[in-house]
């Protein structure tokens, strides 16, 4: 028996997002780097995170294994039409784009920053994207108002921005999606602040009100992922 408490031990010390040894030391091998470690390099994906590295923009982009997961889920669902919310240097978009048919489907993203969104538009350019995407630049919100107010619908939102407007951006989700879209939103434990009741910043209070409120929600179906710094995952069952 003490060979399995040792092991549980083990096992929490790698997965415990407080634990600031096994989250940040890279001697330890966790869950996460093990099975990325499996995979090759991806040339496309390397290449966008050189560009936001030498354009000195924050890496913060989609951790690889969650980039996999949003091209497995646009191309298992269908989606046709992909809104990203937080576009970065172009990593987690190309990752939406994988998932569409050949020839089909569109993905719009929303940046607040007109350099980032430069750098995203001129990487799915060059990754062959450039048709099939649009990029808005401007608040997020200002941006969500006027595609309801045009009547946009969407089939599959990915949701990586300033964490003090998830609700709202939840909320815009919902209104905005088409019958059984899916709502994925990274960063859900804030590198484990979200657990941490010490920590009371407007960030970290967005993230539990945003949390809470899905896992509550009469109009979605949620499951949220532990894995890296968190995933929401959610499909909108029907018209809001």
């Amino acid at each position: 028996m003490r060979g399995n408490a040792s092991k549980r031990i083990a096992i929490e010390r790698k997965i415990n997002p407080l634990n600031d040894n096994a989250w940040n030391s890279p001697s330890e091998t966790t869950p996460e780097s093990y099975f990325d470690s499996l995979y090759e390099t991806d040339p496309e994906l390397t290449r966008i995170e050189r560009s936001i590295r030498e354009h000195g923009m924050p890496e913060i982009s989609v951790e690889p294994g969650y980039g996999r997961l949003l091209t497995l889920l646009v191309a298992a669902t269908g989606a046709r039409s992909l809104l990203e919310i937080g576009a970065l240097g172009g990593y987690s978009g190309l990752c939406l784009a994988r998932g569409l048919p050949p020839g089909e489907g569109r993905l719009t993203s929303l940046e607040l920053k007109p350099e980032f969104a430069a750098l995203a538009s001129r990487n799915l350019a060059e990754a062959g994207y450039g048709e099939r995407s649009e990029m808005i630049v401007g608040p997020a919100a200002d941006s969500l108002a006027a595609l309801e107010a045009e009547g946009r619908r969407f089939d599959f939102f990915f949701i990586d921005a300033d964490k003090e407007n998830y609700p709202v951006y939840l909320e815009f989700a919902i209104r905005l999606a088409n019958p059984r879209a899916i709502v994925a939103a990274d960063n859900t434990l804030l590198r484990g602040r979200t657990l941490n009741p010490g920590k009371q910043g407007p960030a970290v209070l967005a993230i539990r009100e945003f949390n809470k409120a899905v896992a509550s929600d009469p109009r979605l179906v949620t499951a949220h992922l532990p894995s890296y710094d968190g995933l929401l995952l959610a499909m909108v069952k029907g018209e809001a």
